[in-house]
């Protein structure tokens, strides 16, 4: 989750950094986002969608989409002086799932990103961050002419458990997505002290 290194020279803490996940359907703007906000330049594992894979995956929605991930995308993001989020983007297809366990060890928390449109297609991420105990947010990324949801509206929908934030944003905007990771890591701090005054009580 954690990690820290020091400098030498003054014996200061130089900087911490926090392990994000960017997770949520098919075709939803994780690769997208994770390209936004990152200063580095995104590692990402994209491959042409092909004629087999239209058997299993479904593109009702995203008709011009060419490519998809098939391991993961990784950024990276300095929110402050001495706080960095290594970013890490799961693929959104089912048959890319075994995945998520190895990527999500350690991790702080997640976004799920959610599509209005296609808004059961977040449902396994949601419920596999609940499962796992892992906080997430929920980012709404509003597509042009898709239909308007209030926070509200989406966590009824998704039957989120109480507090679970939801935001709004779009995934192409740098500042738009660093909102987004400012509430996450907001939100998991205050569940990770609640967890450890909980477990000292």
């Amino acid at each position: 989750m954690v990690s820290e290194h020091s400098d030498a020279q003054d014996g200061e803490t130089a900087a911490l950094a926090l392990k994000i996940l960017v997770a949520g359907g098919f075709g939803v703007g994780k690769t997208t986002l994770v390209g936004a906000v990152s200063e580095i330049r995104p590692l990402r594992t994209e491959e042409l969608l092909s004629e087999a894979g239209q058997l299993v995956d479904n593109t009702d929605g995203v008709d011009q989409k060419v490519t998809t991930t098939v391991a993961m995308d990784f950024g990276r993001i300095t929110i402050r002086s001495g706080l960095s989020l290594y970013l890490f983007g799961t693929p959104g297809q089912d048959r890319f799932w075994f995945l998520w366990d190895e990527l999500s060890q350690g991790a702080l928390g997640a976004v799920v990103l959610a599509d209005t449109r296609r808004l059961e297609d977040c449902f396994p991420a949601v419920d596999y961050f609940e499962h796992r105990h892992i906080p997430f947010v929920v980012a709404v990324n509003c597509f042009t002419g898709a239909r308007s949801y209030g926070a509200q509206d989406v966590s009824r929908a998704l039957d989120l458990d109480q507090g679970t934030p939801v935001v709004l944003c779009d995934a192409r905007d740098r500042d738009s997505g660093k909102e987004v990771l400012i509430r996450l890591v907001e939100y998991a701090g205050r569940m990770h002290t609640a967890r450890l005054l909980d477990s000292v009580g």
